[in-house]
């Protein structure tokens, strides 16, 4: 079995730098993929309709689920708040959606596509498509079926990896390298 870690000290072994396996270790092919394919894709979105990336991500939301707060957004795609509520400002600031209180909590916004978001969304969409056929040609029907699905599991599992973070630290690290100022000041 291949280690995605090139070498971990033990104890009575001397101490040598261990580096990661780039050959082998999904989250940089995942991060990868996803930095150059969100480039590529902002680059001619905003050349063509002056919507970004985030935008877009946005865009895709709001029309699949016809309303949508910042923090579903939020939640939904992994981006934090500060940057949904900035996206959602340049929006409004191109009259791609509106925002309404929700009737059943007037403390949150929700935001809907407006008839100029929508075109520029249906515009968009048959370039994402294509982009997204390209990726995927290079594998089969049914790889490409496999591959989403594994990417569901992974994506579903994405709870468990962040307890693991939790649990190494707790239990491997003496204390934290990084310190916040309150700790300094302490």
């Amino acid at each position: 079995m291949s280690r995605t870690l090139a070498s971990v000290p033990t104890a009575n072994a001397p101490t040598r730098p261990s580096v990661i396996d780039l050959e082998r270790y999904v989250p940089a092919y995942f991060v990868w993929i996803a930095n150059k394919l969100t480039r590529g894709a902002s680059q001619n979105y905003l050349n063509l309709f002056g919507v970004g990336a985030e935008v877009w991500r946005c865009m895709v939301l709001l029309a699949v689920h016809e309303t949508v707060s910042a923090q579903q957004v939020s939640q939904i795609i992994g981006m934090d708040k500060a940057s949904v509520s900035r996206c959602f400002k340049q929006m409004v600031a191109k009259k791609l959606i509106a925002l309404e209180l929700d009737p059943s909590d007037g403390r949150i916004r929700l935001a809907s596509l407006t008839r100029h978001g929508r075109h520029i969304h249906d515009q968009i969409l048959g370039i994402a498509l294509a982009r997204e056929r390209a990726l995927l040609e290079v594998l089969s029907r049914d790889e490409q079926e496999t591959l989403i699905a594994l990417l569901k599991r992974l994506h579903e599992n994405l709870p468990a990896v962040e307890q693991a973070t939790q649990d190494f630290i707790a239990d491997s690290l003496a204390r934290p390298i990084h310190t916040t100022r309150a700790s300094r000041a302490a």
